[in-house]
């Protein structure tokens, strides 16, 4: 992580709350939890926090992606919702700007992965001894050079999405760590968590946030 951490200000965009859970629409460049030292002390969650005292985290977006983002508000949410993660029970749809032409419409990657040692946070495809990771994906427009995809992971590896465009020949824009060339010459990673369905902690009410791309 570059010492030279510059997080987006402005406030919270919160797009649900209730007694059990908040979701909120998380900006590209901000850490979902603090990193290591003081200038990586700001992090969505402490800002969540800083409103609603109560707050816990249920999972993570990477810090350049952008997104949906759900916390729970007590303890008893916290585990029912870290369970539906767990469990794979919640689905996740993100949309994604990648270089090139997609020449197919649709299609699914299945390639396991593991942490990268020698240059961590990398990851990358191992057969031998990577966990299992799918990611379905659909092209929604696309031109000669870059096309935009909408993802939806049936599993959720660090770095998943990122990797597996990578593999697929179409790195995600902007992406620091897997593309590279021209396709880095982009302001952000071009990555946004679209949309979030899971059920309520207490309810089992489904619900669904969403927070549209603004790329």
């Amino acid at each position: 992580m570059s010492s030279t951490y510059s997080p987006p200000s402005g406030p919270l965009d919160i797009l649900f709350d209730d007694h059990a859970l908040l979701a909120v629409n998380k900006p590209a460049g901000l850490l979902s939890v603090p990193g290591r030292g003081e200038h990586l002390a700001d992090c969505l969650l402490t800002r969540v926090q800083a409103a609603f005292p109560t707050a816990l985290l249920v999972h993570r977006l990477d810090r350049d992606t952008s997104g949906v983002m759900v916390f729970a508000l007590t303890p008893h949410a916290q585990r029912a919702l870290g369970q539906q993660f767990e469990k794979r029970q919640t689905r996740k749809t993100y949309v994604a700007r990648v270089w090139g032409q997609v020449g197919e419409k649709t299609g699914t990657v299945d390639l396991p992965l593991i942490v990268d040692w020698p240059n961590r946070p990398l990851q990358k495809v191992c057969h031998d001894t990577g966990k299992p990771a799918v990611t379905d994906w659909r092209v929604l427009r696309s031109s000669a050079t870059e096309s935009r995809l909408r993802l939806m992971p049936r599993t959720g590896r660090s770095h998943q999405l990122r990797v597996h465009m990578q593999a697929l020949g179409h790195p995600i824009l902007g992406d620091p760590f897997y593309a590279h060339g021209p396709a880095l010459d982009f302001p952000r990673l071009m990555l946004h968590s679209e949309e979030l369905r899971l059920n309520h902690p207490e309810s089992g009410k489904g619900l669904s946030f969403r927070a549209p791309a603004d790329f």
